[in-house]
């Protein structure tokens, strides 16, 4: 339909693994997308971690969350028992650093969890280390969660993430959504489903399905890639 309407509409993503095929000029290693100062250091602590153990946490650029929200989060995390890397924005909630900081959570966590506040995201969800991602939802997440065949859970804000999220979850296989209102034990049930249970295992392998998908449309002879030296043509015509 939109194609009938729009002749000269190209289909060209994943942007993130299509530059991979791309010849690349420093020029454009240059250009940095994010708003805040990336922290690679989490590299090194994802290397001592075994393989599909990690669960990492982001919730984008712009979510805010309550204080009482980030408490449900935290100790169904720690609750989980899984090491977990958490980017958490300086102004992600206010008053977060007193939950975060107290001696009864940091006694829970310590040895298998981070902090940061902000991190390469694609180079986090590439990690072998990595086995599930909980996310916002947003669209650049999720593409680079596809790229990386990683399943996730959701917790959409706002926007497109709950158009993401219905994806996810109902038609793509790879998502399970938490409820609006934020409970610990039920964060606590999802991360051990993700990274132990059956319906877990089963995401793994549609997340993978997905990714072989994308780099299959980015690869010489696929759809984003053609479509890509097509837009090229027409933009110097």
């Amino acid at each position: 339909m939109m194609c009938r309407r729009f002749p000269n509409l190209y289909t060209i993503g994943p942007l993130s693994l299509l530059q991979h095929h791309l010849s690349a000029t420093d020029y454009l290693d240059s250009i940095k997308a994010n708003l805040w100062t990336e922290d690679e250091k989490c590299l090194d602590w994802l290397d001592k971690r075994p393989r599909q153990s990690v669960v990492y946490v982001n919730y984008g650029s712009l979510v805010i969350m309550t204080k009482e929200q980030l408490a449900e989060f935290a100790w169904g995390l720690a609750d989980s028992k899984y090491p977990f890397l958490w980017v958490m924005r300086p102004n992600l909630v206010d008053g977060g650093e007193e939950i975060i900081s107290s001696l009864n959570f940091m006694e829970e966590t310590k040895d298998r969890a981070l902090f940061l506040e902000w991190g390469p995201q694609e180079k986090i969800l590439s990690h072998p280390s990595i086995g599930g991602f909980l996310t916002h939802c947003g669209w650049n997440s999720t593409l680079e969660s596809i790229c990386e065949g990683v399943p996730l859970i959701c917790w959409p804000f706002f926007a497109e993430q709950q158009t993401n999220c219905f994806y996810l979850c109902n038609k793509w296989g790879f998502g399970m959504e938490i409820d609006t209102q934020v409970e610990r034990d039920k964060v606590e049930k999802l991360v051990r489903e993700l990274m132990e249970g059956d319906k877990g295992k089963e995401m793994r392998e549609k997340s993978k399905e997905w990714k072989k998908k994308a780099e299959a449309a980015t690869t010489l002879g696929g759809s984003s890639i053609t479509n890509f030296d097509v837009l090229i043509k027409q933009l110097k015509q």
